[in-house]
């Protein structure tokens, strides 16, 4: 060791990059060739490395990078160094377990996408790191980082997560297929995506244990009600409408459809909300989008029988030639649907029932 020694402080004097490369190597070689190396030992290691380092080439540090990303204790303030080079270096230590929380979030608040999706792709992320991830990372990081089961996210993140998807159907599959993602925000993903991706909730909501689904619910009741917004102005009055037809015994599947058929709107979500047990904004936002298949839940879960499903149908499509053929393939829908698959998605639209609805503007 000693002579080895010799001859790499001999190779210290040498100014040519070819000779201090070999310096480097030797170096490394030594620290990975010793055995547990006490706090002094690994000081100078770093120094001489650090120093070395940080006057070579991309490609020697690359080469570097690799074998400590390997280490189990590499040199501490030369693994930070290297975590903030270029991400050809960078990538092979912010993909090990080299690095602290407080290193990966110097990086993920100080580099860019590159670096964010290097970190977002460790076999474990802190909710503290994916939390500075999801504040930074485009779309693309956070589809990476969403796939990764091993990332840890917090509840806000998640909530961040599905805000960003309601703007890019490129994350909707990511967020769908994450395991840990909370119920509630499952379900109101159910508003943004396509018809498979709608049948995917539907299965996870299908094989809910009960207990999950009313926590779910208390954890979503605050976020629905901070989005949903104002009631329409005519809102009491239908409100006080609906009341004095309840009163009267005259509130029937079949007056929903007179009403509506008479574009007494407010008055028919009233009513529909009332009779399938949903909240108001829930049955407008149906309504307004022409959500065809969760008008079908909600039918379904109320016991609708199939002709006032496509008599509901038929008045909310915008006529056209094609009218009639999509209401028979929406029929068709309504007969599959099991009841009780409706009945379980919809316990996470009724949130609104539980606190009231928000107060119009």
């Amino acid at each position: 060791m000693e002579s080895r020694l010799h001859d790499l402080i001999a190779l210290a004097n040498e100014p040519s990059s070819a000779k201090r490369r070999e310096l480097l190597r030797g170096v490394t070689d030594m620290f990975f060739e010793g055995d547990g190396h006490n706090t002094v030992e690994m000081g100078l290691f770093d120094d001489v490395m650090s120093q070395l380092a940080g006057e070579m080439e991309e490609a020697v540090k690359v080469e570097l990078a690799q074998r400590l990303g390997e280490a189990p204790a590499p040199p501490r303030g030369l693994t930070r160094t290297l975590a903030s080079d270029s991400i050809a270096v960078a990538e092979p230590i912010l993909r090990s377990s080299a690095l602290t929380d407080e290193d990966l979030l110097h990086v993920a608040r100080t580099q860019g996408q590159d670096h964010l999706r290097a970190i977002s792709q460790r076999a474990s992320v802190s909710s503290a790191v994916s939390d500075a991830i999801v504040a930074r990372g485009d779309d693309d990081t956070l589809g990476v980082l969403l796939r990764n089961e091993g990332a840890v996210l917090s509840r806000e993140a998640h909530e961040t997560v599905v805000d960003r998807a309601a703007a890019n159907p490129a994350l909707h599959e990511a967020v769908i297929d994450r395991h840990s993602l909370p119920v509630d925000l499952l379900n109101e993903m159910y508003f943004m995506v396509e018809a498979k991706l709608r049948d995917r909730i539907m299965e996870k909501n299908a094989g809910m244990d009960p207990s999950m689904l009313e926590a779910a619910l208390a954890a979503g009741r605050k976020r629905v009600a901070m989005e949903d917004g104002a009631l329409p102005p005519d809102h009491a009055e239908a409100e006080k409408e609906f009341r004095t037809l309840r009163a009267k015994a005259k509130i029937s599947p079949q007056l929903l459809a007179n009403i509506l058929r008479a574009k007494k709107t407010t008055l028919f979500l009233v009513a529909l909300a009332d009779l399938a047990d949903v909240d108001f904004h829930t049955a407008r936002k149906i309504l307004e989008r022409r959500e065809m298949d969760a008008l079908s839940v909600i039918c379904k879960a109320a016991d609708f029988d199939r002709s006032l499903f496509l008599t509901f149908a038929l008045l909310i499509l915008e006529p056209s030639d094609e009218v009639m053929l999509r209401a028979r393939a929406y029929g068709e829908l309504y007969a599959a649907l099991p009841r009780e698959s409706a009945l379980r998605t919809i316990r996470f639209w009724r949130l609104r029932r539980t606190t009231g609805d928000v107060a119009a503007a």
